[in-house]
This record gives structure tokens, sequence and C-alpha cells, in this order.
């Protein structure tokens, strides 16, 4: 172990958060949620280019903490095990005086890092952690954290951040600010919400480096796989048609895979990278809520940015999607769930529940200017109304066309998705 290279390593990143730390950057609405007084580790997690990072960076400068930084993702600090981490603490103390806070990135890249994050933990150091999905998945925080971790889950910008990162006015109520709301959202239904994604002038390319990098560089080295052809088709298939319910047997068949438990493993591993996200089918047995899972991506972006993508632009899809992930960003931290309605006489989009308790039924819709179209839809959020109890039923469009209408006596809120989004 070079100290003086580590050293030079660690002062180099003090530079470069001190430089970030002076750059005006878009706050999230899941910075709340971090609390840099708790004694548990607050651990941030997403899919990669998601911002985790930044929004760091965000509360510990609004937070006016006292805080050290170690980046681990640094070829000066590549060969460092678990029994080297104690010296790096010294050497942070060295650089920064004394501190009580101190924001890890990429730990998951040193062995046994649990085990050093317990002990600061003990020792009543406030930590902050963020990462890449190669070690650092929801699945193991808790083996390695027991009880010690909070998970803060980060997604893509929504329509708000997307709104605030390109200045696009969200409060003025006239003719030409709602017509550039409105263009916003056209751009941000088809590009997505990856923060980066904003500045490039190739989106396919970016999408397609971000989804590579996620399967090889995380999927493969978390998990070992072996057939890497086979897999990356699947991810690349499962991306072209979401959402789409999931039929393990039928994609085990059409991609010639022999065990129906690898097929199922492949997914989840899709699913714990944060590539895709899982909706259970509503129902009040168990064993029938585990069955016929519908999967999403995780941005509208990897539906068709990437290269040799033929989903085409699906808007109907796209917008189904963004409403979903806005719906995980309102409930998840409150312990809500999502789920999707589905029966033979008709479907529902989403149902918002707490428990047993049914909140909010929710239709999605591109556009219901069709009376069948709007039939259809109507029909679906009174099957779901009826099914479950719940009278707070909405219908999402893409533009605002009646304010309230009514299905079966049951009254109906009609939103354009671009107020829903911004309520």
């Amino acid at each position: 172990m070079n100290l003086q290279l580590i050293e030079e390593a660690l002062t180099e990143q003090k530079q470069e958060m001190h430089r970030y730390m002076q750059r005006t950057t878009c706050n999230r609405s899941e910075e709340t949620q971090v609390n840099l007084e708790s004694e548990m580790a607050q651990v941030i997690i997403g899919v990669r280019r998601s911002g985790k990072s930044t929004m760091c960076r965000n509360v510990l400068r609004d937070s006016k903490k006292v805080f050290a930084y170690v980046n681990f993702d640094d070829e000066r600090l590549a060969l460092l095990t678990g029994d080297d981490l104690n010296e790096v603490l010294r050497l942070l103390y060295n650089i920064y005086g004394d501190f009580n806070c101190l924001f890890i990135d990429e730990i998951q890249n040193i062995p046994e890092w649990y085990l050093f994050v317990n002990r600061l933990l003990r020792q009543g150091m406030h930590i902050l952690i963020t990462g890449s999905n190669a070690k650092l998945l929801s699945g193991e925080l808790a083996t390695h954290l027991t009880g010690r971790h909070s998970q803060i889950e980060l997604f893509p910008f929504s329509f708000r951040e997307y709104c605030a990162y390109n200045q696009v006015d969200i409060e003025t109520r006239t003719t030409q600010a709602d017509a550039f709301r409105h263009a916003a959202f056209d751009n941000y239904l088809r590009l997505g919400g990856f923060p980066e994604i904003v500045k490039r002038t190739a989106p396919a390319s970016y999408i397609d480096d971000l989804t590579q990098s996620i399967i090889y560089r995380d999927i493969r080295m978390r998990y070992n796989l072996r057939y890497m052809a086979t897999f990356s088709r699947l991810a690349a298939h499962l991306l072209n048609v979401c959402p789409v319910k999931v039929n393990v047997k039928e994609l085990q068949k059409q991609f010639n895979i022999g065990s129906y438990q690898t097929m199922e493993n492949y997914i989840d591993y899709l699913k714990q990278a944060y590539l895709l996200i899982g909706v259970h089918k509503y129902s009040a047995k168990s064993r029938l809520r585990i069955r016929d899972e519908k999967l999403y991506a995780v941005d509208p972006a990897l539906m068709s940015n990437r290269l040799d993508a033929f989903s085409g632009e699906n808007l109907g899809w796209r917008l189904e999607t963004i409403v979903l992930l806005e719906l995980l960003r309102r409930h998840r931290p409150y312990r809500r769930d999502v789920y999707y309605y589905d029966e033979t006489a008709g479907d529902t989009d989403f149902l918002v529940c707490k428990g047993n308790q049914t909140l909010e039924v929710i239709q999605v819709s591109y556009d219901i200017s069709n009376p069948k179209t709007r039939k259809r839809e109507l029909k679906g959020l009174d099957l779901a109304a009826k099914a479950t109890g719940c009278k707070n039923l909405t219908l999402i469009t893409n533009y605002h066309q009646e304010a309230s209408m009514t299905e079966k006596g049951l009254p109906v809120k009609s939103i354009s998705v671009v107020d829903w989004l911004l309520e």
C-alpha cells in the first residue's frame, strides 16, 4: 500500500468535491429523505447515472456539516482491501481535520466494506453511501448493514425536476407558459429523465453505453454470468416490449434457457440493477399477487434510445411508464404499494394501496377523444372501484379534456399528465 499515492488521491478528491459544491445543481425531492443526524447509514441506491452522487453533494452542502469524502472509483485506490480502510480513515483526518460525517462513493469496490462501515456507525459517525449496483444491491444491504441503514431510492429526473433543470416555468398560468410546459413534456416523454442526456446530441449512443455498462459491469460482475449474449438479448427484448406482463415459461422457450429458475433469476437481476421495475397484480390473495408481474423500464429513454431498438414511439406506453415512476416517488417512501388490476372484464393501470386499503385507482390514456377508448378506460376504473371499494378515481391523459366526469355514478377526476406531474 502506497500511502503517499493514497493521500494524493484523497487530496485531489477533496479539491474536486470543493469545485462541485460551487456548482448550481438541480435539487431532488428525495433529498428530504436523507437524515444526516441518524445513527443509521444513509444509502442512496438506484440506476446508474440517475444523479445519486450529485444529490448527496446537495444534501451535504445544504446541511453545512463538516464532512470528509472518499470515492473508491479511483485507480489509485483500486487495490485496497478491507484491512486498509483504517489507514484511509487516518489520512482523511489528516486532510479534513475533525469531522463526524463521511460521504463514501463507490464503496462496493472494496471487499468487506460493510465491516468498516458498521464499526464507524458504532463509533457515532454519520455516514452517507452511494455507488453503482455491482455489489451495493438492495438485497445485500439488509445482510451487510442489518438494522443499521436507511435506504433511499433515486430514479432519473421527475418532470418537475426536468423543468427545473431546463429552466421551464411551471408557475405562470398563461397560454404561452402552458404551451412551453407541454413542449417540454413532449421532449421528456421521448428523451426521459437521465440528467446527462439533456446535454447529449446522441441520446441513443449515451443510453446504449449506459445499458451495456449496467449489464456487463454491474450484473455480470456481481453474478458471474456465463451466457452473456443470451442475457443481453433478453434485456434488450424486455426493454423493447415494456410495459409487459411476464410469462416466464414463454421467455424460457423463446431464449432457449434450460431452467425456469434461471429465467426468473435473470429477470430479477435486471430489476435489482434498476433497469426494470416490477409491478404486481392486485389481489386480496397473496399467492395471486406474486404471479403475472408487469415489467416497466426505469426510464422511458431505455425503451427506444438504444442502438438496434425497434420499439418505436409507443407514446401511450411511455406515458404509462412516467406515471408509474411518479407514483413510486410519491408513495414508496411512505410504505404504500402500487399494483395493477386485470380481470377478464377489463383492466386498470394502477392502484395505490396501504396494506389492504386501496387509496386511489388510476387509469392512464394518451388520448380519450375516441368514444370507444373513453368507454374502455372508464370501464376499467369502474371495475377496480367495485373490486376494491375505492371511490377515489383518476383518469390521466396527455391533454386536458374534461375537468370531471362520472362512471356508473362515481365521480372521476380527469387531469392532464402535465398538471398531475406538477401537482
